[in-house]
């Protein structure tokens, strides 16, 4: 029987201590304080973006100090989202793949205080999310999210530390203001059940929510919850725990504001391309609490912090040596002008989007012999809207995994059944993007109208992940499938836009300017 040790719930102020260290002085005590809260989540690109005009987490770094110099008592919470996906998770630094070490170097400088687990956060190696959290110089809590350890169910740890470090299941905070006025701020972080990922175990969000809300409601001024799920989970949250102060939330990638009751609920754009700046104004001799949640947009109006900018340009540069080596030119334009290109994981795993059939046109143009062209929606994971002018870094983050176009003779029926089995995928990575003249009606799927013959042989370019078999209902895709006519040899020459599906989106890109 799997175990789930327990931990103290409450982490005393040794380990997470005020920014201001005011004694209490009860003569000139008003019982007013405010504190201010810097709000971003899912953010996976630590330099600005859409032309350096949006995001950076050294902008994100200078909002923080100028909070901070105004009000002693401020934190930056991260709401998940970090370590993936990101471009750096595919590259080598010293020997070791890099995934979300620049990240948690630039959070660690930039002066992220508080953070949880985002689904994403399970997408690498069980290894190097132990690394990440060893490297972090800010502190988690994870509610309802732990580790498998065997037969054990544990909470993760940072082993760093001269006393390793379990993460808590509910964390509070003590603050003091210049005339002594002290508020304890209690924090739960809640993940959703997303990533099924061998050494993770998840807990109901909505349970251990209210125990843990339970366990500390009395010791605290305000209750917060920092979650990394949908809406409408928060917005369930928020009405089956009305005493919750406020909900720092993540995981959509457009902001969200919403007042269920009481209870507050933020969403920061993805990428740092906002933060919410949250202030708590709490006074203790009424037992009264008021709070105002602005957004701010990140932009060039915001000047770039040199200590964080030191990091981001070290791995800026770190990265862009390791793109030069594949081919690529990362600062260069390769789509001017032209509509936001839709990359969104909301939409390209549901449906096509200006994003979606742009990369399926590139891949006809890389493969004019074939019938038609197949990519997974998986391979797209900028889960971002592009804005102009593209980069290549922009097309390069966006299909971090690169991988050849390959070309492939197959029989209609093994056609029909990848089709067919794909449309299970609804939702996830394995949904299908592919050629217009593919389609389906009541009386089965055809090409270019005509309808697919189960004994005729079809060339199709596919991705070379998906020759593979291994995305989800399509693990008969292989070279050994005995309906698979013909193979055709890896491209590899840097010449051909085949020999990886983002040098074909590049090319095409730079073609339509012409």
């Amino acid at each position: 029987m799997k175990k789930l040790l327990s931990i103290p719930v409450v982490m005393g102020l040794l380990l997470f201590a005020s920014c201001n260290t005011a004694k209490q002085t009860a003569a000139n005590d008003n019982g007013k304080i405010e504190i201010t809260i810097v709000q971003i989540n899912d953010v996976y690109e630590i330099a600005p973006l859409d032309g350096g005009k949006a995001g950076g987490m050294a902008r994100v770094a200078t909002v923080k100090k100028e909070q901070l110099s105004k009000n002693g008592n401020t934190i930056m919470v991260m709401a998940g989202d970090f370590l993936s996906p990101s471009v750096y998770n595919s590259l080598k630094f010293e020997g070791n793949r890099i995934r979300g070490k620049q990240m948690v170097d630039a959070m660690n400088v930039a002066g992220v205080d508080l953070a949880v687990f985002g689904n994403h956060e399970f997408d690498i190696p069980e290894a190097d999310v132990q690394s990440r959290i060893n490297e972090s110089k800010f502190f988690w809590v994870s509610s309802n999210t732990f580790q498998k350890k065997g037969n054990e169910i544990l909470p993760f740890v940072k082993n760093s530390l001269p006393v390793p470090q379990p993460f808590p299941k509910a964390i509070i905070r003590t603050m003091t203001d210049k005339d002594g006025t002290t508020v304890k701020i209690g924090f739960i972080g809640l993940t959703l059940p997303f990533n099924k990922a061998p050494f993770v175990s998840y807990t109901d969000v909505f349970e251990s929510a209210q125990k843990y809300y339970d366990q500390i409601k009395d010791s605290c001024d305000a209750v917060i919850a920092i979650t990394h799920q949908a809406m409408d989970d928060d917005i369930k949250l928020a009405r089956q725990i009305p005493g919750l102060a406020l909900i720092i939330g993540g995981h959509e990638h457009e902001r969200h504001y919403a007042k269920i009751g009481n209870v507050y609920i933020t969403k920061a754009d993805a990428n740092a391309k906002s933060a919410y700046i949250i202030k708590l104004r709490l006074n203790k001799k009424d037992n009264s609490l008021k709070l105002k949640a602005d957004i701010l947009d990140i932009n060039e109006k915001i000047a770039l912090d040199s200590a964080t900018n030191v990091v981001v340009k070290k791995w800026t540069d770190i990265a862009n040596s390791s793109y030069a080596s594949l081919g690529f030119d990362a600062t260069k334009v390769c789509m001017q002008t032209g509509d936001p290109l839709d990359g969104r994981e909301a939409y390209i795993r549901t449906q096509q989007t200006n994003f979606t059939k742009l990369i399926v046109a590139a891949m006809e143009k890389a493969s004019p012999a074939a019938d038609a062209v197949i990519i997974n929606s998986g391979s797209i994971r900028v889960d971002d809207i592009l804005q102009m002018p593209v980069t290549q870094y922009d097309v390069i983050r966006s299909l971090p995994f690169g991988g050849s176009i390959m070309e492939v003779d197959m029989k209609g029926s093994l056609l029909i059944k990848i089709l067919n089995a794909a449309t299970k995928n609804v939702g996830s990575g394995g949904f299908l993007q592919y050629s217009a003249a593919l389609s389906k009606d009541n009386n089965g799927w055809s090409l270019k109208n005509i309808p697919v013959d189960a004994g005729k042989t079809y060339k199709i370019a596919i991705t070379d992940f998906l020759m593979t078999g291994g995305e989800a209902n399509l693990d008969f895709l292989t070279k050994d499938n005995p309906d698979m006519v013909k193979v055709y040899p890896v491209f590899t020459d840097l010449n051909d836009s085949r020999s990886d599906v983002r040098r074909a989106i590049i090319r095409y890109m730079e073609s339509m300017g012409k």
